[in-house]
């Protein structure tokens, strides 16, 4: 395991892991693990080796904090939207459909969800990465199951759904999605998965 080496100038230690870990989640979220060598981190954003050292011991644990930030700001996105109490809940889900297919356009689909990026590759991931993954996803899933009840206590999906079921569902269904859009190169098939979802959840409504 490669030591730690040197120490970036007093005063931007916090920044330089910041913009490490930033540039990480472009790099992850458009090209997955194996095609992201550190060397590439490090020249892209003009920081020496020594530096990345200083904050991480491995490739290893640049990816955990990676994976870290990125499940961080994903769930602070979802609460945004689906905790958003002035539309219905259902109305939410589509308000995060319409704000994730808006992002990939602004990155000319470039980019996609680093969890579905890192299942693509978990077979070969350093040991820790399935166990994170499964967590991160069973943590998004609880906030879409929340956003479920809550539609189920305003009528707009049946009262005999299971909506952790749902979410789960939501979830498997929405990664393939957002591999697809990436491959179309647009958000059709984020909004096709939507309207089956929500045809799906309203189908047997009271």
């Amino acid at each position: 395991m490669p030591k730690r080496r040197g120490r970036p100038p007093k005063g931007r230690d916090t920044d330089t892991r910041a913009l490490l870990v930033r540039r990480g989640v472009e790099l992850l979220t458009a090209q997955g693990w194996h095609a992201t060598g550190i060397d590439e981190v490090l020249s892209s954003v003009g920081v020496p080796k020594g530096s990345f050292y200083h904050w991480f011991e491995s490739k290893e644990a640049f990816g955990h904090a990676v994976l870290d930030a990125y499940a961080d700001y994903f769930a602070q996105k979802l609460d945004r939207w689906l905790g958003d109490a002035s539309i219905a809940p259902l109305d939410r889900i589509a308000a995060f459909v319409n704000d994730a297919g808006a992002g990939m356009r602004r990155h000319d689909f470039e980019r996609g969800c680093i969890v579905g990026n890192l299942g693509l590759e978990v077979m070969v991931l350093p040991d820790g990465f399935r166990d994170r993954l499964r967590e991160t996803l069973a943590d998004w899933q609880r906030r879409v199951a929340r956003c479920l009840r809550a539609a189920q206590a305003a009528g707009e999906i049946g009262a005999e759904e299971k909506p952790a079921e749902l979410a789960a569902f939501f979830w498997t269904g929405w990664e393939g999605a957002v591999l697809r859009a990436r491959l179309e190169r647009s958000e059709a098939p984020l909004r096709l998965f939507h309207e089956g979802f929500r045809r799906l959840v309203t189908s047997r409504s009271v």
